[in-house]
C-alpha cells in the first residue's frame, strides 16, 4: 500500500517535495491557501536563477554544493523543459567598480574572466559597455511561474490531490505524516524565522536582447536582470530585513531602475509591467532546515534560494521518509 503523506504549502518547496515523494510512489494530498500558482506564494516573485557559484559570493559552502543539484533536477522533473535555459551567468561592473568585480572573483569559483570582446560575443547588446567581467558557464535559469505551473499540472496527472484550504500541521498530522512547507506562515511553530523583503520589477524592453542572467555589481545596490523571453525581463536586487511585504519603496525602485539604465540606457524606455514584493523566510544563519517532531516534518528557511535549494531539500526529505537517512540540514525542532 502506498504511503499516505500530506503537504501543506504549494510554493516551490511544497511542489518539489510532492514531486520527489510521488516519484517514490507516495499517495499525496497537498493543501494550498490560494488557487494554484499565484501571487500568494513568494515563489511567484522569484528570479529563477540556478546560479550556485554566484551565490557562493555571500552564501555558505553548503548552498553552493546543494545548489548544484538544482539544474539537473529541474531538467529531469519538468517533462517540458522549454522553461529551463542552461546558458550561464554573466557578471559585470562599471570601470569605477572593478574592485567589486575582483572581490566577487575571490569569493567564487568555476568562472572564466572575459574581456570586452568576449562580453559582446555573449551579449551583443552589451557591446562597448563593459571592459571586463566573469562568465559562469555552468549555471542556468528558468521561468519560475511557468515552471511551477508545469510542475503542478504534472503532479495532478500523476494523482496528487490538491485541496484549497488553509490548515495547521497539527490538524492533519493526527491522521498521517505531514510535511510543513508554509514558509513565514510557520512562525507559529518556528519563532526564529525572520522575513527578508525582496523587491522586483517586470519590464518590457523589446529593444534589448539578453539571453542569460546578467549581474551588475555596484557598491550600494548590485542588481540582477533575468530574461523571460519576448523582450520581458525580471529586475531584482533588494534584501531588506523586514517581514512586511505589501509595497515597494520609492528609493528601491529608483535604485533598481538607475542600475538597469547603467547596464544599458535602453532600459530607460522600458515599460514597467509589474512591481512585486515578497518576504522570504530565513533562519538566523540563512541556511535552510529540516525539522521532524512527532508526525510533522518541516522544511523552511530557503531564504532567497528557493528554486536553487528546494530540489536538494526535497531529495533529503524523501530519503528521510523512505530510507531513514538523516538529512544533512536536520535541526532540533524550534532550536
Amino acid at each position: 500500500m502506498a504511503k499516505k503523506i500530506s503537504i501543506i504549502g504549494g510554493g516551490v518547496a511544497g511542489l518539489c517535495v510532492a514531486r520527489e515523494l510521488a516519484n517514490r510512489g507516495a499517495d499525496i494530498t497537498l493543501f494550498e491557501r490560494g488557487d494554484g500558482v499565484g501571487e500568494h506564494a513568494c515563489s511567484w516573485w522569484a528570479g529563477g536563477m540556478l546560479a550556485p557559484y554566484c551565490e557562493g559570493e555571500s552564501a555558505e559552502e553548503i548552498v553552493v554544493r546543494l545548489g548544484n543539484e538544482s539544474a539537473p533536477w529541474w531538467q529531469a522533473n519538468l517533462k517540458n523543459s522549454k522553461h529551463i535555459h542552461a546558458k550561464g551567468t554573466l557578471v559585470v561592473s562599471l570601470a569605477r567598480d572593478h574592485a567589486d568585480l575582483t572581490r566577487f572573483a575571490r569569493r567564487t569559483e568555476s568562472f572564466n574572466h572575459v574581456n570586452a570582446d568576449e562580453i559582446s560575443q555573449l551579449e551583443p547588446d552589451l557591446e562597448d559597455r563593459f571592459s571586463k567581467g566573469l562568465f559562469f558557464a555552468d549555471e542556468a535559469h528558468l521561468s519560475p511561474r511557468d515552471s511551477l505551473q508545469t510542475l503542478r499540472e504534472q503532479l495532478i496527472i500523476d494523482g496528487v490531490k490538491f485541496i484549497r484550504e488553509e490548515v495547521q500541521p497539527e490538524q492533519i498530522a493526527k491522521q498521517q505524516l505531514t510535511i510543513d512547507c508554509r514558509g513565514l506562515s510557520a512562525k507559529d511553530t518556528q519563532p526564529n524565522l525572520r522575513g527578508v523583503k525582496g523587491e522586483m520589477l517586470m519590464l518590457s524592453c523589446p529593444d534589448i536582447s539578453l539571453s542569460r542572467p546578467v549581474r551588475l555589481l555596484h557598491p550600494r545596490i548590485p542588481i540582477y536582470i533575468v530574461p523571460r523571453g519576448d523582450g520581458i525581463y525580471m529586475l531584482g536586487a533588494t534584501m531588506i530585513e523586514s517581514s512586511g511585504s505589501k509595497n515597494a519603496t520609492a528609493r528601491s525602485l529608483l535604485e533598481l531602475l538607475s542600475a538597469a539604465y547603467a547596464l544599458n540606457p535602453a532600459f530607460g524606455e522600458a515599460e514597467i509591467l509589474e512591481i512585486g514584493v515578497d518576504s522570504r523566510p530565513a533562519f538566523p544563519d540563512n541556511i535552510p532546515r529540516i525539522e521532524h517532531k512527532d508526525n510533522v516534518i518541516s522544511i523552511n528557511g530557503l531564504y532567497r534560494h528557493g528554486f536553487l535549494l528546494a530540489p536538494a531539500m526535497a531529495r533529503m526529505v524523501a530519503a528521510h521518509i523512505f530510507d531513514n537517512i538523516t538529512p544533512e540540514v536536520m535541526h532540533d525542532y524550534s532550536a
